[in-house]
């Protein structure tokens, strides 16, 4: 059993007043850059794009990366999502996507990137091989890089009494003119959704970025912030219900999302799904803090009405409330997903578990 479970090198520090685990890389010396936070409410109106699709996604996304304005930007890097280290359609981006996406990029663009990092249980350059992803991105003219393997930024944080300081972040990401969100449509166990905002967190290079977990919902938020895609395009042709993002059941939605705004096109998914946003813990804090609701966003083409499926939830069996215990503490995280060894018994006795759980069903 393949799980998405993937992990950040930390170390604790101690504030002043109060001792605050604050997280760091072991790793190369990194160079600084600073965040500062927004302190404004988000004021511009977002547009998502729904259309119903069945093969031909060509001129989707011509028209999406026209709108984008990313005319003039010298190096674009684009995000897609490698949850497995094979294709499984609706959990790992599709590859033709990918070429066709680079390909219309590299029309304007000097040079696009496409990274992953490590995950915690396969390097990224396995999954780039073995999904088809290196392949096409290559015969698109992109470049692939794993993450993991870049040089390290370290990213400060001037956030209002917030834990997290800081975050380690790949130079080529920061250093694009431009990144592209490539995501996908899934319920998660965890997080209940999976969807532009979450594929962000594999831009954290370690494979161990697991651990920012006690503090996920500012980890997100920092990291849309950062990043801030200029396009974000949402593959829901065939999208993840139940216990995503790996293990879910496949549905067939038929419908591509396009928007120049991670968050909007994520609360737009959201309610595609039929999930409330009170449900999406990480989804809510980051709405309430830049200041936006579902009900300001520009939507054109399908309305949410006409694509709606209500999506079934997550299992909340005994694996998923240990597990959603266990991301509540940082040692504890630290203790339960110290090892790859350790994490295979794990996910050996949870497959036990819900095999006897199925069969007395």
């Amino acid at each position: 059993m393949q799980q998405m479970q993937i992990q950040v090198h930390l170390r604790r520090l101690q504030s002043k007043s109060k001792r605050i685990p604050q997280r760091r890389l072991l790793s190369r010396r990194p160079r600084m850059h600073t965040v500062k936070g927004s302190g404004k409410p988000m004021t511009k109106q977002k547009t998502v794009k729904i259309f119903k699709t069945y093969d031909d996604i060509s001129d989707i996304l011509r028209q999406a990366v026209k709108e984008a304005q990313l005319h003039g930007k010298k190096r674009i890097f684009v995000k897609p999502n490698l949850s497995h280290p094979e294709y499984v359609p609706g959990v790992v981006t599709s590859p033709t996507l990918a070429y066709e996406l680079v390909g219309l990029l590299r029309d304007n663009a000097a040079e696009v990137i496409v990274g992953e990092s490590d995950g915690f249980n396969y390097p990224c350059r396995v999954a780039f091989k073995k999904t088809g992803m290196e392949a096409a991105v290559k015969k698109a003219g992109g470049a692939i890089i794993n993450l993991s393997e870049d040089k390290i930024v370290k990213v400060k944080l001037q956030t209002d009494g917030g834990h997290l300081k800081e975050l380690f972040l790949p130079k080529t990401v920061l250093d694009a003119d431009a990144v592209v969100d490539l995501a996908l449509m899934k319920t998660h166990e965890w997080a209940m959704y999976s969807g532009a905002i979450k594929n962000l967190f594999g831009c954290i290079p370690s494979n161990k970025r697991i651990y920012l977990h006690p503090y996920i919902n500012e980890v997100f938020y920092q990291l849309y912030r950062i990043l801030r895609p200029k396009l974000t395009v949402m593959d829901a042709r065939v999208a993840i219900e139940g216990n995503g993002p790996t293990k879910g059941t496949p549905v067939k939605m038929n419908l591509m999302l396009t928007s120049n705004c991670a968050l909007a096109i994520d609360l737009v998914a959201s309610k595609i799904m039929g999930l409330n946003l009170e449900e999406v813990e990480y989804l809510n804090y980051i709405a309430e803090k830049e200041n936006l609701q579902a009900e300001a966003i520009n939507v054109q083409g399908l309305q949410i009405a006409e694509a709606a499926r209500r999506f079934k939830r997550p299992k909340i069996d005994l694996p998923v409330k240990a597990q959603a215990m266990i991301y509540k503490h940082e040692l504890l995280t630290k203790v339960f997903f110290c090892s790859l060894g350790f994490v295979k018994l794990l996910q050996k006795a949870t497959t036990a578990y819900r095999g006897k759980t199925a069969s007395a069903d």
